[in-house]
């Protein structure tokens, strides 16, 4: 499915990850250390390495199993990543940090210690207030003033919430699986999950599309289900009024679309009948989520993109700075600025 942008078509083409140092992410934490329990919570950089393989990695070093590791969120493979894990080692000393850091000139794999700290519980999923990107985009081909404006236009409105391609696989396998298990097929448990959210998603990226092929994206329409920003807090369906369209202007609330599931869509009016229209052609995936038991929920259509910056390191090279909540993509602020490849 090709995907509309919110701002207008492509004002640049540009390669990234020329190498892992073009792509950073750092995590943001969402809370500071207890300095005492059960957990050791390590924040941790690591170089041309997944999260899984630093779960084993851990686990092997500690002596523990992997149920034993826990992590906020994925982070990318091919990139400088800094994130934070928790060991569990109650009534235990840490083993040497030494033993756990490597660099692998070979692979170009490295993985080193920023922080160590006791902690009184295991790190769950999503706990992280959000992350720090910067990227170096090279052979960058536009014009620099649409560049900027475009990218100020970013910083001030946000972008479109999109789901990135990570969710879908390569070539899109994840849906294609998913409705080969709506069909009957057998899955592992542990991909479960993953195909049910990647079929959720690409409905969810079907209404997004719509709402911008309509020009209402950032703003509302009749009927609208609004969230709170910096929060999953939702409210309405509301009829459009001035006020709305104020706070929306201010990034205070953004409209939402259907995470799909079993059960009555929350909007109404025109946001209802957007959603509807925009869900009919995945009949097989929408019957597959509900009779999966996955309920009816809202995301947001536009998300804020905060503490842009960017510097031109040298024609045609660019270097810019952002930061996302959880369960925001990098790749969807490339996006909106043209084709960028890796």
């Amino acid at each position: 499915m090709t995907l509309p942008r919110g701002h207008g078509p492509a004002v640049l083409t540009a390669r990234f990850r020329a190498s892992p140092e073009d792509f950073r992410v750092d995590e943001q934490p969402a809370f500071d250390a207890a300095g005492a329990g059960e957990h050791l919570l390590l924040t941790l950089e690591k170089r041309n390495l997944n999260t899984v393989s630093v779960v084993q990695r851990l686990a092997k070093w500690a002596g523990i199993g992997d149920v034993g590791i826990g992590y906020a969120g994925l982070k990318d493979r091919h990139a400088v990543t800094t994130q934070r894990f928790t060991v569990h080692l109650p009534g235990r000393e840490a083993p040497d940090p030494a033993k756990l850091e490597f660099t692998d000139a070979t692979t170009g794999q490295s993985l080193r210690v920023v922080e160590s700290h006791r902690h009184s519980r295991k790190l769950p999923r999503g706990a992280l207030a959000g992350n720090r990107f910067t990227l170096v985009l090279r052979d960058v081909v536009g014009e620099r003033d649409a560049i900027e404006a475009r990218l100020a236009a970013i910083a001030a409105g946000g972008i479109p919430n999109y789901f990135g391609e990570q969710r879908f696989g390569r070539g899109g396998s994840n849906v294609d699986q998913a409705r080969r298990m709506f069909a009957g097929a057998r899955v592992k448990r542990e991909e479960r999950s993953i195909l049910l959210s990647a079929a959720r998603s690409e409905i969810f990226n079907a209404v997004l599309a719509a709402r911008i092929d309509e020009g209402h994206w950032h703003d509302g329409v009749d009927g609208e289900v609004w969230m709170l920003e910096g929060t999953h807090s939702v409210f309405g369906p509301e009829a459009i009024s001035d006020e709305l369209g104020e706070r929306a202007h201010r990034l205070d609330i953004h409209p939402t679309g259907a995470m799909w599931g079993k059960g009555e869509l929350r909007s109404g009016g025109v946001a209802a009948e957007i959603e509807r229209d925009a869900a009919e052609p995945f009949a097989d995936l929408r019957a597959g989520l509900e009779a999966a038991g996955m309920k009816q929920e809202r995301r947001a259509l536009r998300v804020r993109v905060g503490d842009v910056a960017w510097e031109w390191l040298e024609a045609g090279v660019l270097r810019l700075a952002f930061e996302l909540p959880a369960g925001a993509y990098a790749t969807e602020v490339l996006a909106e600025l043209g084709d960028c490849m890796a």
